[in-house]
């Protein structure tokens, strides 16, 4: 009996595919050339369409054509850079609050890394008191809905997509970054997990750091 083929993902921009060598015409896979990520608009270099919203950006379906590949696609790097770790910064409330105020990204709802980490000063809430063993919750379940338990769903949390049913949808089941995705001058990287690369293609292979149910909707 003939082995199965082993499957493969692709790793061109904007497809993220299985597929076999045996099974790879041209034409198959849809893919982007670089994004290009300026004052909170993410675009991408070779179709020109924008969004703000990181997971709908994702979503723009590929404009270019080709085979699937396994290689990892080349892009423009000004320097060899690596993954790094950035501290919260100690800020002080006499100027960057008059600062904050002027910010277009914070204006516009984005999150800042320059001011993200400002302390609140109104009427801060007190903190709530710790159970042991409680700190870590894991994500709630997604809100009932009528759906067929054996249809093929995409999850749309953030670093997932995967493709799931929800009779095999559980508390564990799906692998994502809670976010927000943070873009600012030429850093990109996860609140969630205070990791942060220089440069798109490692920004996407940043592993999720939280676990919880798959969901087919959009988060808000």
């Amino acid at each position: 009996m003939a082995e199965q083929a082993v499957k493969l993902r692709c790793q061109r921009i904007g497809c993220n595919a299985t597929f076999t060598e045996d099974d790879n015409p041209e034409g198959s896979c849809s893919f982007h050339d670089s994004p290009i990520f300026h004052d909170g608009t993410k675009e991408w270099s070779c179709c020109k369409k924008r969004s703000h919203d990181f997971s709908l950006f994702l979503e723009i379906p590929g404009c270019k054509t080709g085979k699937h590949t396994t290689e990892k696609p080349v892009l423009n790097k000004p320097a060899a850079t690596k993954t790094i770790r950035t501290p919260s910064p100690v800020v002080t409330l006499s100027a960057s609050a008059t600062s904050k105020e002027s910010c277009p990204r914070c204006s516009q709802g984005f999150f800042c890394s320059d001011h993200g980490s400002q302390p609140k000063v109104q009427n801060p809430s007190p903190a709530a008191p710790s159970n042991s063993g409680a700190d870590v919750k894991e994500s709630p379940p997604p809100p009932k809905k009528i759906v067929d338990i054996n249809q093929p769903q995409t999850c749309k949390n953030k670093g997932c997509g995967k493709v799931f049913k929800e009779i095999d949808n559980h508390e564990s089941a799906c692998s994502y970054h809670p976010g927000p995705a943070v873009f600012h001058d030429r850093v990109r990287g996860w609140k969630c997990c205070d990791i942060y690369v220089k440069e798109f293609d490692e920004f996407m292979t940043i592993p999720p750091c939280k676990k919880g149910w798959h969901n087919a909707d959009p988060v808000p």
